[in-house]
Formats: structure tokens, C-alpha cells, sequence
């Protein structure tokens, strides 16, 4: 499918229990980690896909990118030492569509991700996923107590659009105070 091209339905039937490959290398300042892919990432091959996921702006709004960097552009995240994961695999519709077993599963594969790449920080975008899969009933969004070895993780709250209880400038914020604690 071509960058710039909507995916068609059957593109988004087809994109379930997709994978697409991480943005990842060594030593990162900050890997950013989502849930699982959507059905538009899967169809697209790209991360924060789906037109209305405000991960990028806030990435932008916070300071961490120097301009709005979109979809098909991630892989230029690298340049500025940030990359992207996710807890889960497999490419939903919702993410509520995954088990807890999943997100443990996926938990502990992230553990091992981050051992193998040494990031700074490990910023797990949504606050319920990181719970689950870190078996952390009671953390709240911002800096974790634990840590992955010599990798802080921080939550932060989850960019999609479905997430109403953040704003874009709500978001920005608090991408903002993680770049401004690891400066």
C-alpha cells in the first residue's frame, strides 16, 4: 500500500492479528511503548496510525520532535533517540480485545526487549496495559518506582482518540514532563 493511501476495509479486515515491526536500537533515550498495534498500523505498517491517535502531536507539542513528525516518517524518530514498541503484538481493532494473559505474556517480552536495547527510559503508553502486564495494580501515570534494570519506565496516559479523559494539551503535558525529567 502506498504511504500516503488510505487503507480500504478489506485492508483493515485483513490487518487483524497483524505484527509490524518495532522502531527500535541501542541505547535510546526513550522507548516509547504502546498497547498493540490498530487495525490502521497493521494495514499500514506504521505505528500510531489511525488518523485521530494523537501520539504524534503530543510527541511534537512536548518537545520531544523538533517538527510533526507523521506515520510513514517514524523511522526518523531514531535521529532524535526515541523508538517505539508495543506490550502486545498482534494488531486489533480495540485494544480491550486483548487477554491479561496477553499483556502479561507481552510484559515479559518487553522485559527481555529492554534488556536486549538498553533504552534510558521505557515510557508505557496507557496506564491499564501497564498494570496488567506488570502486575502493578496500583501505579499511576508518571515515573515508576521499579525499574527494568538500568531503564526507568514511566507511564504515560494512552494518545488514542478513544482515550477522553486526556486532552491533546493534557497529553503534551505529561509527554512534556518526562523529556524535561530526562534532560
Amino acid at each position: 500500500m502506498p504511504k500516503s493511501a488510505r487503507p480500504t476495509p478489506a485492508d483493515l479486515d485483513a490487518a487483524q492479528g497483524k505484527t509490524i515491526a518495532d522502531v527500535v536500537a541501542p541505547g535510546l533515550r526513550v522507548l516509547f511503548c504502546g498497547i498493540n498495534p490498530g487495525l490502521w498500523s497493521g494495514a499500514t505498517g506504521h505505528h500510531f496510525a489511525r488518523p485521530g491517535n494523537r501520539f504524534w502531536p503530543a510527541l511534537f507539542r512536548s518537545g520531544f520532535t523538533p517538527r510533526l513528525v507523521r506515520p510513514d516518517e517514524q523511522d526518523e524518530l531514531l535521529e532524535w533517540g526515541l523508538g517505539i514498541t508495543n506490550v502486545a503484538a498482534r494488531t486489533t481493532a480495540k485494544a480491550d480485545e486483548l487477554t491479561p494473559d496477553e499483556l502479561r505474556e507481552g510484559g515479559r517480552a518487553l522485559v527481555e526487549r529492554v534488556a536486549r536495547y538498553r533504552p534510558r527510559v521505557l515510557a508505557v503508553l496507557g496506564i491499564g496495559a501497564y498494570r496488567t502486564a506488570f502486575g502493578r495494580p496500583r501505579a499511576t501515570v508518571g515515573s515508576q518506582p521499579d525499574s527494568l534494570g538500568a531503564t526507568a519506565v514511566w507511564v504515560l496516559p494512552n494518545p488514542s482518540g478513544l482515550n477522553a479523559h486526556y486532552t491533546l494539551e493534557a497529553l503534551a503535558t505529561e509527554f512534556r514532563t518526562l523529556r524535561e525529567a530526562i534532560e
